[in-house]
């Protein structure tokens, strides 16, 4: 008789059980929310299983993110959550095509194609998830529930970023106080919602035919549903939402359940009630107090901090009212004549900013004596406009000013502010009296005050007792520094070992300051913060995050008692240094303030294409007040009626203006041209080039957030830059206009307009972008359609001519010479008219007195969906705007400069910063696109160039929102803090950009110990003692662990990506822990001179031993192109022979081990036969002649031991690691990738280093063939290859002759297994290696691939995440999973894709074993 089933669902946030009878008819099911405390839930439920159904003897199963360890303790079996919801699903609605599945802080996305399971899931950031929703929903007031009966009754939706929860805080802040509907917000939210599921998760794979709806909040929320469903226009055949959707992975794990494993509800609660005790997995770090004393006297010092206050009721004379309208909260501030505060207000504002502001103005009015009045008034903060306009106020300042102003009432000498509200963050730093800059969280919200509310509020405590608890925990927990949500899953995972309450609240408190400092902020170093730190902010009255930051940062820092209201507190002081004698105030009266009237209302202006959503708020007499325009037509006035220059305007319409030829002229036909990235540096080369050619050139639109819209669907990696995923809509409506001939090719060298910087790359998302293009936009696989985007370098006129005149066979070379020559001197022209025109522009500087500020970005960074009316709103103060490269020609960089100066827009920046620093009258704002990898690189240099010179350096973020608040900020601050400075009246010093490299001399090498960071952990012991051998006393890092990327995070920019944190950690944690004679080090680090960043960790080696204060150390350039060069360092052939053949040892005995080591019967013997095999190489390497013979000889000996261990016959499934050379060869950087998989029953294949380096020799050949290379490159390079070829032949013999492992691949066959995918072109990083190596697993019977990439990898959007669509449409049985790596990804996280992958490798083993049988 078949038992009764159980299966139990451990979500990230609930837990659900289903017990099935023996027709698996679903019996009893219920669902519970756990508060983290899994245990006790599940014995609840179990329970009342039990009172219903009575005694029964169940066969159960686990699943969900947080059973595992559960399960291990209960003894039960557990099962992969999407392979239970895919068990449910073929058996409740087979017809499903994709599910779409929301869960607490997880969205999937699981597509089924003919057996084939496929699932994506949200990696690092967990915006629009359920978790998500509850937080909108506290934002107005309400719980999710509350937020769909408001969203049945929506007129109009807003555009809201569901990136980030708090993000879109920000975007439906400024609505709720512009008076927007919660209907409309409600609606707005969940469409949100559905964007960042599309746009995030399905990551260029459109979602078609039956889509099943699961999880709880599309169970529960019928609009969420509905939002789908309209968004992706569904009709009721093809939506399927079963009756238990939020229950299917409990019944899926039900129906997966043994026989074999029963046991009765009551033996299950029995198990229940042993707690769990485990070991410490997550870190702990040491308590805040460690006694009451300490306690103590800190409290006594942080109290002396207060402020004089006054009574008002018995006051007399003139007061000063100052109004800070926050983003949540509203507080005002009354001032006597010599700053006693007489009276203050501290409210959450409900979404109506003004009419918190009136009641408390009313307030103040009914305590207000008769001999007091009001003198003079000024707001400041978010609402400071809205609350001027209305109440008529005397003043307005920034917000920035005003705190600034505040702090200074407690610490005249305050040199750094930091200020952490509910849900921003701001680091204002003060030098010589003056606001020098100012730092906001516009990324990420992790290090704000909502997000304990928010963790408070989930354990059911309140704010109060949660920070109580934090002071005395013994084992504060280690959440590290990442998005708010994954560190739910680190406090589930802490919580399942036993923390308790406390510990978590203490290790949120230093999670907090840790993300406000190493993240917002950026320090490397705490202590660089300042030697005055004032703090402010509600945050800041917690105790434990106050203890923290003075903990991490080492310092005494002084909380004002008035914390949280220094914004009102300073805009009174405002008000106070303002008002002159005799003045009046034009504040309302208190009698009219009672009887102002207000209504709100929305509406479009129709000024432009930007559609600005507006807001009137209209008062009673007439009185209107306008807010959401960019430009002063939305307020009926005229555009910049002042004609104030505006460069970007200027360069616009200069570069696109061009009329193409009609129809009748235009005999070759029509070709297209998207409007994307390099085209705003190319596009009058091209429409000239066609147009002469007689094609009519058809330019796909102005970009908006439609034409955005229109690419969604076939963006492969969410992680990628807003001008990239823009490129997509473009092409799709050049398709959907019916052009047929589409054309965009991709550049990796732009024109040589520096000829002394490294280089002249593109970026590699600006060269490759258009294969992305190819691979995944679906449309173009339509036969009719021609899209070519081959590979040419701008280098110089005939190169380019020559590559044209081949590109285009079937027109005569004359004619495309010809119309080459034109179209190169109309992109000069071009250049010439915008250099000319910034010439113009300060000449009228210089003759109308006002200032300018150059707007340093990209050449596409001109369009305004990118820009968001960023120069418009820096006209609107009266100021000129320039780009970077109407002013780059004027400055001369003095070099070399710390950076590997390699790309040409980049060295525009350098160039332009250069000219900024020595004009009184122009101020530099870079431009910096969310997720543009590069700028890790170029901002530092910037600010080192701007700041050497006393220039302030700000920078502003831009992506897809248009969040222009936070911009508008920094932009008053630069220019109140301009004010300031000219008032004092200064001489600035002018430095010199260059800076000193320290060379690695003869003598050096004598005596110094040279540092190497570890990459590969089997070939590297054998490098170490190759170089000892040749005289080098080299010592290769044993650090290569978690902390190194905890000091990297500290000494490196931390956009930059996760390889360079792990190589500057491992180095900097080494000079660091006081083992070296820093006089007598050096250090060392491969450089190969690619366009990606990799080209740059000596830059950030050398900026971080300059933080460090460590300049002495010389940095040492391995490279084989000639970059830099040392006198002491030089590569011999007897060392490189013995490297050679090292590396060829190490990859053997890598291959061997992976190989053998998940079969071998005896445990540990592969890893011994390992050690004393690499004891024998290393003495070959070192030994004194090493002869070719004798390393034939050992090839073959060490292949065979091997190949003769005893191994278990069974069959497991073998997994190739493929992606960026560090993470893929660095366990401690994947996070022991090889061990987890063979721990989990795979066995994992891993390729040659050497295929690396004979990747960069073949990659000569294109160079030459194609971007006008010399001959000489490529026949040395050839040469490299023949040399490696000759050198492994002996190996391959060996390893074809044994039984278990196969020869080394050949680079060429790799180049055309890669070919129909992506063109050798792409040689960013790994390239076109990285798919030629998936490619070759494919082919060499390895269909399971794990990519791994570190987080923003640039090259990687292209050739990893990029082709997986294409390499599945060609191979449907390969079965790949991208995983992102770096400081804070969440391990769990991982872990389930790598299960997920790993079970479907399981079901084709088995399958295939069928078909055997």
């Amino acid at each position: 008789m078949k038992k009764h089933t159980l299966g139990i669902d451990i979500g990230s946030t609930t837990v659900k059980i289903a017990i099935l009878d023996e027709n698996d008819t679903l019996i009893f099911s219920d669902y519970e929310r756990h508060f983290a405390n899994i245990q006790e839930t599940l014995a609840d439920l179990l329970q009342k299983a039990e009172d219903q159904l009575g005694e029964l003897t169940l066969c159960p199963v686990i699943t969900g993110s947080g059973g595992l360890t559960l399960a291990n303790h209960l003894e039960v079996p557990f099962v992969q959550e999407v392979i239970a919801v895919s068990t449910s699903l073929q058996k409740l609605a087979p017809k499903t095509d994709v599910a779409i599945e929301l869960g607490g802080e997880d969205a999937k996305i699981i597509y089924f194609e003919n057996g084939n399971v496929e699932q994506r899931m949200n990696g690092i950031c967990a915006g629009g998830t359920g978790s998500f929703i509850d937080q909108m929903a506290s934002l107005l007031q309400t719980d999710a529930p509350g937020l769909n009966e408001y969203a049945k009754h929506y007129k109009a939706l807003y555009p809201i970023a569901a990136r980030c929860g708090v993000f879109a805080k920000t975007d439906i802040q400024p609505l709720i106080n512009d008076g927007a509907t919660k209907e409309d917000l409600s609606a707005s939210i969940f469409q949100a919602v559905v964007n960042q599921t599309i746009s995030g998760l399905a990551c260029g794979k459109p979602i078609r035919g039956h889509v099943a709806f699961l999880g709880g909040p599309l169970h529960f929320l019928s609009e969420l549903k509905t939002a789908f469903i309209r968004t992706l226009k569904l009709d009721d055949e093809h939506i399927i939402a079963p009756d238990n959707s939020h229950l299917f992975a409990a019944i899926g794990s039900a129906l997966n359940a043994k026989q074999d494993v029963t046991v009765s509800l009551t033996e299950l609660k029995e198990r229940m009630r042993t707690t769990i005790k485990l070991d410490f997995e997550v870190e702990r770090m040491e308590p805040l107090f460690a006694t009451e004393d300490d306690y103590q006297a800190f409290h006594d010092r942080q109290s002396a901090y207060r402020v004089k206050t006054g009574e008002l009721s018995t006051y007399k004379g003139k007061c000063f009212l100052g109004i800070d309208a926050g983003s949540t909260t509203t507080k005002t501030a009354l001032v006597s004549e010599d700053g006693t505060l007489l009276y203050s207000f501290y409210s959450s504002n409900n979404g109506n900013p003004l009419k918190t502001t009136i009641s408390s103005i009313k307030e103040i009015y009914s305590l207000l004596p008769e001999d007091a009045e009001i003198a003079f008034s000024c707001s400041t903060g978010y609402g400071e406009a809205l609350i001027k306009a209305a109440l008529l106020l005397d003043e307005g300042e920034v917000e920035t000013v005003s705190h600034y102003y505040a702090a200074a009432f407690f610490d005249p000498e305050v040199d750094c502010i930091l200020d952490i509200g509910g849900q921003d963050m701001k680091c204002i730093k003060i030098r010589n009296q003056t606001v020098d800059s100012v730092q906001l969280n516009e990324a990420c919200s992790s290090g704000c005050g909502s997000f304990i509310e928010t963790f408070a509020k989930s354990l059911n405590y309140t704010v109060q007792d949660f920070a109580k608890a934090a002071l005395f925990a013994k084992h504060p927990i280690d959440l590290g520094t990442r998005c708010t949500v994954f560190m739910n899953s680190k406090v589930k995972q802490a919580q399942k070992e036993g923390a308790e309450v406390s510990d978590i609240s203490a290790g949120l408190a230093y999670s907090v300051i840790k993300n406000a400092l190493y993240k917002v902020i950026k320090v490397s170093d705490a202590s660089e913060l300042g030697k005055h730190i004032v703090v402010q902010g509600g945050t800041f009255y917690n105790d434990a995050v106050l203890r923290s930051f003075e903990k991490i940062a080492n310092c005494q820092a002084i909380r004002p008692d008035i914390a949280g209201i220094m914004g009102a507190f300073g805009a009174a002081l405002i008000a106070r240094e303002r008002y002159q004698e005799g003045e009046k105030t034009s504040m309302l009266s208190i009698d009219q303030i009672n009887s102002l009237q207000y209504t709100t209302s929305m509406a479009n202006c129709r000024g432009c294409t930007n559609n600005c959503r507006l807001t009137i708020n209209k008062f009673s007499g007439g009185r209107k007040y306008i807010s959401g325009n960019r430009c002063e037509r939305g307020l009926g006035k005229e555009k910049n009626k002042d004609h104030i220059p505006n460069l970007f305007d200027y360069k616009y319409k200069r570069l696109f203006s061009y009329e193409p030829l009609s129809a009748d002229k235009a005999t070759r036909g029509q070709v297209g041209i998207p409007r994307v990235l390099n085209m705003f540096e190319n596009y009058p080369f091209w429409y000239t080039f066609f147009t002469e050619l007689k094609y009519q050139v058809v330019l796909s639109p102005t970009s908006t957030r439609k034409i955005y819209e229109l690419g969604i669907e076939s963006i492969p990696s969410e992680s990628e830059c807003y001008p990239a995923k823009l490129a997509h809509g473009h092409v799709t409506w050049l398709i959907r206009n019916g052009v047929k001939f589409i054309f965009y090719p991709c550049i990796p060298y732009e024109r040589n307009e520096f000829p002394d910087a490294v280089n002249h790359y593109n970026c590699p998302i600006v060269t490759s972008y258009a294969e992305n293009i190819k691979n995944n936009v679906d449309e173009l696989s339509d036969p009719s359609i021609t899209f070519r985007n081959p590979f040419l370098a701008f280098t110089s006129e005939d190169i380019l001519t020559n590559r044209l005149v081949e590109e285009f066979q079937d027109i005569p070379a004359a004619e495309v010479k010809a119309a080459a020559h034109k179209a190169w001197e109309e992109l000069t022209a071009v250049h010439m008219d915008i250099q000319k025109k910034g010439e113009e522009t300060l000449q009228y500087l210089k003759e109308t007195g006002r200032r300018g500020i150059v707007l340093a970005g990209r050449p596409y960074h001109i369009d305004p969906e990118i820009h968001h009316g960023i120069p418009d709103m820096i006209n609107s103060y009266g100021i000129a705007v320039f780009t970077e490269d109407s002013v780059a020609h004027l400055g001369h960089l003095e070099r070399p400069i710390r950076v590997n100066d390699q790309w040409m827009y980049h060295s525009r920046l350098y160039s332009a910063a250069n000219f900024v620093k020595t004009r009184e009258d122009l101020d530099l704002i870079q431009l910096n696109s969310f997720g543009c990898g590069l700028d890790a690189v170029t901002t530092d240099e910037v600010y080192e160039i701007l700041d050497g010179s006393d220039k302030i350096y700000t920078c502003l973020k831009i992506d897809e929102v248009n969040n222009l608040g936070a911009a508008r900020i920094r932009i008053r601050s630069l220019i109140a803090a301009i004010r300031a400075k000219q008032a004092q009246n200064k001489k600035r010093n002018i430095k010199p950009a260059s800076i000193e490299k320290i060379s690695f001399t003869k003598q050096m090498r004598k005596e110094y110990t040279i540092l190497c960071p570890q990459m590969s952990p089997f070939h590297f012991g054998i490098f170490e003692a190759a170089f000892k051998a040749s005289g080098y006393n080299l010592e290769v890092l044993p650090n290569d662990n978690k902390h190194a990327v905890d000091v990297g995070l500290k000494y490196v920019n931390n956009d930059a990506c996760y390889p360079s944190l792990m190589v500057v950690g491992q180095i900097m944690d080494a000079l660091l822990s006081g083992k070296y004679d820093l006089n007598k080090t050096a250090v060392i680090m491969s450089q190969t001179g690619g366009g990606c960043r990799a080209s740059n960790y000596i830059a950030f080696i050398r900026r971080a031993l300059k933080k460090a204060g460590m300049e002495q150390i010389p940095v040492i350039s391995l490279n084989l192109s000639g970059l830099e060069s040392n006198p002491g360092f030089k590569l011999t052939l007897p060392l490189i022979k013995r490297i050679v053949y090292g590396a060829v040892f190490g990859d053997i005995l890598m291959k061997c081990v992976y190989r053998m080591r998940p079969y071998e019967l005896e445990k540990g013997i592969v890893n011994r036969k390992h050690k004393i095999w690499e004891q024998r190489v290393i003495a070959f390497v070192t030994g004194s002649s090493v002869s070719h013979g004798t390393f034939k000889k050992m090839c073959r000996e060490m292949v065979h031991d091997f190949d003769t261990i005893p191994i278990s016959d069974e069959k497991k499934p073998r997994v190739g690691i493929v992606g960026e050379i560090l993470v893929k060869f660095l366990p401690a950087a994947n996070n022991h990738l090889a061990d987890l998989l063979e721990a989990e029953g795979a066995e994992p294949v891993v390729p040659d280093l050497i295929d690396f380096i004979c990747y960069c020799f073949y990659n000569q050949n294109f160079k030459v063939e194609k971007l006008g290379f010399k001959k000489s490159k490529a026949t040395i390079a050839n040469l490299g290859l023949r040399a490696i070829d000759w050198l492994r032949k002996t190996a391959n013999e060996a390893l074809e002759q044994s039984r278990h492992f196969t020869p080394a691949a050949d680079i060429r066959d790799l180049a055309k297994m890669a070919a129909p995918i992506v063109s050798a072109g792409n040689q960013t990083g790994e390239g076109w290696f990285l798919t030629g190596e998936m490619m070759e697993l494919i082919h060499g019977g390895v269909p399971n691939i794990v990519c791994i990439q570190p987080f923003g990898c640039l090259p990687n959007h292209i050739v990893g995440k990029g082709v997986i669509k294409e390499v599945r449409r060609e191979h449907p049985e390969a079965n790949i999973v991208a995983i992102d790596y770096d400081p804070g990804a969440s391990e769990v996280n991982q872990l389930n894709r790598i299960k997920l992958m790993l079970s479907t490798a399981q079901k084709n083993l088995h399958k295939d074993d069928k078909k055997d049988a």
